[in-house]
């Protein structure tokens, strides 16, 4: 069996209605047993490499959200674990494209797909996994087709976006802007198809929506955040790697931004400002102030505003535990970086 990852709803510590927790619980696990399959290939190369991402876990937090959409149609509907295959493929399938581009050299604690089988392999693997998708999305019909392939296109150009950067305009804009594309899309269908292929409401679906692509952004934001603030591995990498390689996240962005006279805001916007902070005793010094700053202070204001922006998306949902869930789930994500 291929692992759950760690972002279950049992594991995160929510006030849970227990056949709910059940109900997603029995998904996420269909969804791993039909994962195995939608990634084998009868080429033992691509089979390996496509099983490698898959195999090493994740958070199935985009599975997670096609599940608790399901809540407010039939959860047991047979299309919905098709669905959350069709956004977790197209999920793992960026990763592999996102390492080339990287030049990472890990993922999830692993050695990459292009570390291990080199680029022009693991950007094939990536084409292979979207055309899974796409062929799954394809057994669900038109509209899943349609939904997939849009998707698909703000996930490229929010990689654009990310790629070529702000050219001019607000680096906080647009830093917003490319996370809003490359990860808050995904999480917007994943919601989506839940409420869809359960036979939600078409009021339900469209809140879902709204939500997931609120709550994506909220989700990515507390996962930057987590790079600065975590002690340990809970970020899924080792604190700091975002300044180490120079990845400018809202905090930096916002310390960047600043213009508080104080010596130690002075200080960070200093180490910040040279990019990549590779040598170690000017990464410890930054991360500490980073950590300490009105910066964070302002990013974790950020993340709460987004959480709460997508409770209030909620509003045309009936009350209930499903419900609940779904807010439990924003209390959680602004919580986790206090």
């Amino acid at each position: 069996m291929v692992s759950t990852g760690d972002m279950t709803l049992s594991s995160l510590g929510l006030d849970i209605d227990p056949a709910v927790d059940a109900s997603v619980s029995a998904t996420l696990t269909a969804v791993e047993e039909a994962l195995r399959a939608n990634v084998a290939s009868a080429d033992p190369l691509v089979a390996e490499a496509a099983r490698h991402l898959a195999d090493a876990g994740g958070k199935r937090f985009r599975p997670m959200l096609v599940a608790l959409g399901a809540q407010f149609g039939d959860p047991s509907a047979p299309e919905i674990i098709a669905a959350a295959n069709v956004v977790e493929l197209t999920h793992l399938a960026t990763l592999y494209h996102d390492d080339v581009m990287d030049e990472a050299p890990k993922r999830r604690g692993a050695p990459s797909a292009n570390a291990r089988w080199g680029n022009s392999v693991a950007i094939l693997v990536g084409d292979y996994l979207f055309a899974q998708a796409a062929d799954l999305a394809a057994s669900l019909g038109p509209e899943a087709v349609h939904l997939q392939a849009r998707t698909f296109a703000r996930l490229v150009h929010g990689q654009i976006a990310e790629t070529v950067g702000p050219r001019g305009s607000d680096p906080i804009e647009h830093y917003l802007h490319v996370i809003t594309e490359k990860t808050a899309s995904l999480i917007a269908t994943s919601a989506r198809f839940g409420g869809l292929f359960s036979g939600a409401p078409a009021e339900f679906v469209e809140a879902l929506a709204s939500y997931g692509e609120t709550i994506g952004i909220a989700f990515q934001l507390s996962d930057d955040l987590l790079d600065i603030a975590s002690e340990s591995v809970q970020s899924g990498k080792t604190p700091g790697t975002d300044l180490r390689e120079g990845v400018p996240t809202l905090p930096v962005l916002y310390a960047l931004a600043g213009d508080d006279t104080d010596a130690s805001a002075g200080r960070l916007r200093e180490l910040l400002a040279g990019g990549p902070i590779t040598d170690d005793e000017r990464h410890a010094e930054a991360l500490t102030l980073l950590r300490e700053s009105a910066a964070m202070k302002k990013a974790r204001e950020t993340v709460r505003s987004y959480a709460e922006e997508a409770r209030a998306a909620l509003a045309p949902l009936p009350a209930g535990d499903p419900k609940r869930a779904l807010e439990g789930l924003c209390d959680f994500i602004a919580d986790r970086t206090s």
